[in-house]
């Protein structure tokens, strides 16, 4: 991958795409798991974003490794750096769980909707280790909104970091009106 694009960082593009797409899956996350209508409407679709997000996190830390190589090495750097190489493992466990969750609820209601030895025979199923479906929906449940805020909160992390980094030794100044 490029380092530069233009003469502009390709990082500052491509990590736009993670500013964009994992507070999209945060929203999206947080709605399927709390409002079971939009989770049997848009689960999927929440699920394909986040998968979305997932992928455009290597991206963004891979440009911005080819970036930091070209700046000096300073301790606010080291700190965006840092926190950026940890929201993939947030964001990636955000997926697995939210793609549990459509996924369990799913076939909770093609089971519900079987008939008499069905019905019983895929709640059964559903038992993950004799622990009722209740509590498993519940865990997944709890464990989406969790992880989509945990995620929510070291994006914002990185951004101030990297805001800290880029802007930290900028002065600024009192407009000036313009001449004629």
């Amino acid at each position: 991958m490029p380092t530069f694009i233009s003469g502009l960082p390709v990082h500052v593009l491509v990590v736009h795409a993670v500013v964009v797409l994992v507070p999209l899956s945060v929203l999206g996350t947080i709605t399927i798991a709390v409002w079971p209508a939009a989770r049997r409407r848009y689960g999927w679709l929440v699920v394909g974003v986040t998968a979305l997000a997932t992928l455009s996190i290597p991206l963004a830390t891979s440009s911005g490794e080819d970036l930091r190589d070209r700046l000096p090495r300073t301790s606010l750097i080291r700190t965006h750096a840092s926190l950026g190489d940890e929201l993939l493992f947030f964001v990636a466990a955000l997926l697995v769980v939210a793609a549990a969750l459509v996924w369990f609820d799913q076939r909770r209601r093609q089971s519900e909707a079987g008939t008499g030895s069905e019905k019983e025979t895929g709640s059964v199923a559903l038992k993950v280790v004799g622990v009722p479906v209740k509590v498993v929906a519940g865990t997944l449940t709890a464990l989406t909104v969790a992880l989509a805020v945990v995620s929510a909160v070291q994006v914002v992390r990185i951004g101030d970091s990297g805001a800290k980094a880029a802007w930290s030794g900028e002065q600024y100044i009192s407009p000036q009106p313009h001449e004629g």
